[in-house]
C-alpha cells in the first residue's frame, strides 16, 4: 500500500477502466459480443464483511447493474479451516442491506467439488498434473530463484501412479500434508506462481457443509476460474493482488473442458488509515475481547458501521467517489464521515438531547404551567413536518453552556447576560448554586414572556442559542460517544493492537433526551442539536433504557484537495 492519501472525487469515478474493458468486450467483434455481461461477488465465509469488501460488491453488483447484466454470489468455501453459516448469513444480510441483490443466483465453491475433483483427474491423465510429496518447508527451499528453477522430484511421476495416489488422497489414506497435487506448468518462469502450483491440498477438518465427505480440498487458484466459467461469468473482477494469478486463471481456463472462458481484471483494494482492513486481524480484536464483537460500531466490518449509524447510500457514495483505479493507495477515514455526514444533514430528524446536564431553573415561570412548542423536525427536508416539545420552569442544559467567569466570546450563560433557548424564549441569567465541592448543581435565569417564538420585539441583539429538554418530560438515556479505534494512522505498520485507543468509547450514562426518542421505534438517524449526528444502538436500546450511538460529529474535519 502507498503512503498517498487520496480525498476520492467523481474525475475519477467517472474514468473507470473497468467499464472501458467491458464495452470493448461486448462491442461488435468483442470477445463477448452478444452476451449478456455477468458478473460474481465470491467472499470466503470466514469473516464478517468490512467496507473494503463494499467496495467490491459496490464494483461487481454495479457494473453487471450499469450494463443491464447479472451478478452472482458465490460462498468461497474452499478452506474449511475457519469457515462457518454464521459469516454465510452475515454475508448475505450485508449485500441486502448495501441494496444490491443476486436474485436466485446463490451459489457455493462447495456446489462444484465433484466437478473440480473430475477435472483435476482430467489434468493428470493429459500429463498436466502430478502428486507432489514434498512438504510445504521442502516445497520453500525447492522454490529456486529468478536464475534458479524450481525443482521436484516428482514432477516426473507416472501418470498411473498419480491417479491412483491422488484417488488415495480423495478416499482419506494419507494425513494431511502428506501429499498434494500440483499443476505441471513451467518450474522456470519468472512468476513463481506458475512454478507447477499446488491446486489441491489434503485437510481431513470437517466442512460446514459438505462434512467429512471430502478430505482433499482445491485450491482457490484452479477453484476460482472453474467456478467462474461452470456459472458462466464474462468477467471476474479482482482485487490487485490477484494481478500476478491471472497467468494462472488463464491457464487453467485454457486447460478445463468447459465452452464459457471468463476474463479477470484487477482493481486497487480500498485501504482507509486509521484503521485494519485484515479479517485475521479483525478477528484477533474480537478474540482478545478488545471490542464487543464483529458489529462493534468501532469496528470497520458493516455490520459495525450499521450499528454506528451508517447508511447503505452513504457507503456507496464513498465508494463511487473513491473511483475504481490500479494503483493502490489510501483513502482518509475522515472522507467516509464526509460522506456519511452529507446524507444525514439531509435526511436526519432533529432533536434535543443533552448529554452533559445540570439544571436551569427559570424563577420567574409559573411552577405548575407547561406549554408546548412546535419545532421543525428537518430545515433541509419541509415535508417532514413538525414535532410538539415541552417546556416548563424547569429544564436541562450543557454544563458547558454555563460559566460563573466567562472566558473571552463566550456569549451563553453567565450572570446577567442574555440568550435565547431554541424556538422558545429569551433568558437572563442570574446565578447559581454549588454544592460543597464548589460544581455546580443548579443554573438561574429569568425569562421574558415578551420573547416567546425567540423573538425581541424592541430589536436588542441576542448572540447565543442553547438547546434544552425539559426536565417534566425528559427521558434518561445512554450515549456512547465512539473514536478511532487506534491511535496511529497506519496501525498495520506494526503492532496493531499495541495502537489500540483507550478513549475510542466512551459511556454517557445520565443524559436528557426528548420522550419522543424513548417511544420511536426501530432504529432511527438523528441529529442532536449542536452535539452531533446520533442513531439507537440496534443492540441494546430498549424503550425503557433508550441507547444511542454518536455516528459521527457535527465538524466536517475532511478537507477537499
Amino acid at each position: 500500500m502507498s503512503d498517498e492519501i487520496t480525498t476520492g472525487g467523481e474525475a475519477e469515478a467517472s474514468g473507470n477502466f473497468i467499464h472501458t474493458f467491458i464495452e470493448e468486450d461486448i462491442a461488435p467483434q468483442g470477445r463477448f459480443e452478444g452476451k449478456r455481461v455477468h458478473t460474481r461477488f465470491p467472499p470466503e465465509p470466514n469473516g464478517y464483511l468490512h467496507i473494503g469488501h463494499a467496495k467490491a460488491i459496490c464494483i461487481d453488483f454495479g457494473t453487471a447493474e450499469k450494463f443491464g447484466g447479472i451478478c452472482n454470489l458465490r460462498m468461497d468455501d474452499t478452506n474449511p479451516t475457519k469457515e462457518d453459516t454464521e459469516y454465510v448469513d452475515a454475508i448475505q444480510e450485508d449485500i441486502r442491506w448495501l441494496g444490491f441483490t443476486w436474485d436466485d443466483r446463490f451459489y457455493y465453491a462447495s456446489d462444484y467439488f465433484p466437478k473440480m475433483y473430475e477435472l483435476a483427474v482430467k489434468l493428470i491423465r493429459e500429463n498436466l498434473a502430478y502428486v507432489c510429496e514434498l512438504t510445504p518447508e521442502q516445497m520453500r527451499e525447492n522454490r529456486g530463484d529468478l536464475t534458479n528453477p524450481a525443482v521436484s522430484p516428482y514432477r516426473d511421476r507416472p501418470v498411473e501412479e498419480s491417479l491412483d495416489l491422488f484417488e488415495r488422497m480423495k478416499n482419506g489414506e494419507f494425513e494431511d500434508g502428506k501429499m498434494t497435487l500440483r499443476a505441471k506448468i513451467d518450474l522456470a518462469s519468472g512468476n513463481f506462481n506458475m512454478r507447477d502450483p499446488v491446486i489441491y491440498r489434503i485437510n481431513h477438518m470437517t466442512h460446514h457443509r459438505t462434512g467429512s465427505t471430502w478430505c482433499i480440498y482445491p485450491m482457490y487458484d484452479f477453484a476460482h476460474p472453474i467456478e467462474d466459467a461452470l456459472e458462466g461469468i464474462t468477467h471476474s473482477l479482482c482485487s490487485l493482488e490477484f494481478e500476478d494469478h491471472r497467468p494462472l486463471y488463464d491457464w487453467v481456463i485454457d486447460h478445463i473442458d468447459l465452452p464459457d472462458k471468463p476474463r479477470q481484471i484487477e482493481f486497487a483494494r480500498l485501504g482507509i488509515n486509521n484503521t485494519v482492513m485484515s479479517k485475521r486481524k479483525l478477528r484477533l480484536l474480537v478474540e482478545n475481547n478488545d471490542v464487543s464483537g464483529w458489529d462493534d460500531p468501532r469496528m470497520p466490518t458493516l455490520c459495525g458501521l450499521r450499528r454506528r449509524g451508517y447508511t447503505p447510500s452513504s457507503i456507496r457514495n464513498f465508494c463511487e467517489r473513491i473511483g475504481v483505479s490500479k494503483v493502490n493507495s489510501t483513502v482518509e477515514y475522515g472522507f467516509l464521515e464526509h460522506c456519511l455526514r452529507e446524507d444525514l444533514n439531509r435526511n436526519a430528524q432533529r432533536t434535543m438531547a443533552v448529554l452533559n446536564p445540570v439544571k436551569l431553573v427559570l424563577t420567574n415561570y409559573p411552577k405548575d404551567k407547561t406549554e408546548e412548542f412546535e419545532v421543525e423536525n428537518n430545515p433541509e427536508r419541509p415535508e417532514d413536518g413538525t414535532r410538539t416539545v415541552f417546556f416548563s420552569r424547569e429544564l436541562w442544559i450543557e454544563k458547558e453552556d454555563f460559566m460563573e467567569e466567562p472566558v473571552k466570546g463566550y456569549f451563553r450563560l453567565f450572570p446577567g447576560n442574555e440568550v435565547r433557548l431554541k424556538t422558545t424564549y429569551i433568558v437572563r441569567c442570574t446565578g447559581c448554586k454549588k454544592d460543597e465541592n464548589g460544581d455546580v448543581t443548579e443554573v438561574y435565569a429569568e425569562y421574558d414572556p415578551q420573547t416567546r417564538g425567540g423573538n425581541t420585539p424592541d430589536g436588542r441583539k441576542i448572540k447565543g442559542t442553547i438547546h434544552w429538554v425539559d426536565a417534566k418530560t425528559a427521558a434518561d438515556a445512554e450515549v456512547r460517544l465512539y473514536d478511532s479505534l487506534f491511535t496511529v494512522p497506519d496501525p498495520e505498520a506494526g503492532d496493531f493492537l499495541t495502537q489500540l485507543n483507550p478513549d475510542s468509547l466512551k459511556v454517557l450514562t445520565d443524559c436528557k433526551v426528548e420522550p419522543s426518542l424513548a417511544r420511536a421505534e426501530g432504529v432511527h438517524s438523528y441529529q442532536f442539536m449542536r452535539q452531533g449526528y446520533f442513531c439507537q444502538d440496534s443492540r441494546d436500546s430498549t424503550p425503557e433504557h433508550p441507547v444511542f450511538n454518536r455516528c459521527v460529529s457535527l465538524k466536517d474535519s475532511f478537507k477537499k484537495k
